[in-house]
């Protein structure tokens, strides 16, 4: 179950962020400015943004198989059609629309290993589940530059429509909805209470998500740009970087997972994380011109990933069986609204100030979330 759901979570990841790898190709060949090919690549980020809860409600109602198999068949039949798009408007209006079935994949992937793995083992299993995002990016990132260079953008979301397909066949043939208490009996009582109706806990580890994927986005969307302008580098060599920054923060996610497991809480490696995000970033910014930021943004991208799958895990372990679809599908929500905005605000940063000022100034929404991490125990 952990294995196909996170194949299923991949394919959808590679979907979604094929599109800011594109920025190089509309930007560099298509002559769209900064802005313009970042609204672009928004296209499928507004599309999951608007879609998330109702995905959490589909997987709380239907089950995490139907979510995640009619989702994906969408997505590869938009993948499809995007790849003989006559126009930039179509493109991104079919980015638009594969995105918005692309987040069928968050809640329920996310379900699947909540609901067959043991607590004590689950902050690793999440944290292998969210491996998913990282390794998808790192696909695109490998993937999506070097092929539309060489072959153009018909052939290269025809092989990411190909990808999504295989995710919905294995998606088809191998999962199994988990085990949910039965809702007449006491002991799923508990379960059927409104958790936000319980504490702030919900809230505020939403508000902590939201803007610690600020510097992650800032990170996987300009990154490769950066490289290309502003460093000389060649496309092969940049993607590659960014794809192993990807199988870093791949490898990130797994371990403060299992570091959560051992340490038995969620909340506190967050918060630690959310410290080093800011951190990094700030340096990022003050050594932008020389070669040591390249080494400090390869640190950024694994640093402003880590907070993901803990926050995750967290949100369905309080929303619990009865809740958990609708909550991670809120959690998704707050992410991508603000993803969705990171490529064109920052675009505008990057072409008013710089690539250092932009990095710096992104460090403070992880420092905002420091405060807000509800590390303390509820007390009833």
């Amino acid at each position: 179950m952990l294995a196909v759901s996170m194949t299923g979570q991949v394919a959808g990841t590679l979907f979604v962020n094929a599109a800011p790898f594109l920025i190089p190709y509309l930007h560099l060949e298509r002559g769209l400015t900064l802005v313009q090919a970042g609204l672009v690549a928004s296209a499928p980020l507004v599309g999951i943004t608007l879609t998330l809860f109702a995905w959490g409600v589909v997987v709380d109602r239907l089950g995490e198989r139907f979510s995640m198999v009619s989702g994906l068949a969408l997505v590869t039949a938009c993948a499809a059609a995007a790849a003989w798009s006559g126009s930039v408007v179509a493109l991104a209006a079919l980015l638009f629309v594969g995105g918005a079935a692309g987040g069928s994949t968050n809640s329920a992937s996310g379900r699947i290993v909540v609901g067959w793995v043991p607590p004590h083992r689950r902050g690793l299993a999440m944290g292998i589940r969210q491996t998913g995002l990282p390794l998808g990016v790192g696909l695109a990132a490998v993937i999506v530059p070097n092929l539309v260079e060489a072959r153009g953008l018909t052939t290269t979301l025809l092989v990411v429509a190909a990808a999504c397909a295989v995710g919905t066949v294995l998606c088809a043939g191998l999962v199994v909805d988990p085990p949910r208490p039965d809702r007449s009996t006491p002991e799923a009582e508990q379960h059927l209470v409104n958790p936000y109706r319980r504490d702030d806990r919900l809230v505020r580890i939403h508000l902590v998500s939201v803007l610690l994927v600020v510097p992650q986005f800032t990170v996987w969307t300009y990154m490769l740009v950066w490289l290309i302008d502003a460093k000389d580098w060649t496309t092969t060599w940049a993607s590659i970087l960014v794809a192993v920054t990807q199988l870093l923060g791949a490898a990130g996610r797994i371990g403060v997972g299992a570091w959560s497991d051992r340490v038995g809480s969620r909340l506190v490696p967050l918060r630690l994380v959310a410290i080093a995000a800011a951190a990094t970033m700030l340096l990022l910014g003050a050594t932008e011109p020389t070669p040591v930021a390249i080494v400090l943004v390869v640190v950024a991208t694994v640093v402003t990933v880590a907070d993901n799958g803990l926050a995750f895990t967290a949100v369905a372990e309080i929303g619990g069986p009865f809740w958990s679809g609708r909550a991670m599908g809120v959690q998704n929500t707050g992410q991508y609204l603000v993803s969705a905005a990171v490529p064109p605000v920052v675009g505008a940063l990057v072409t008013g100030v710089g690539y250092g000022w932009s990095f710096a100034l992104v460090a403070l929404c992880p420092l905002l979330a420091v405060a807000l991490v509800p590390v303390r125990p509820v007390t009833t």
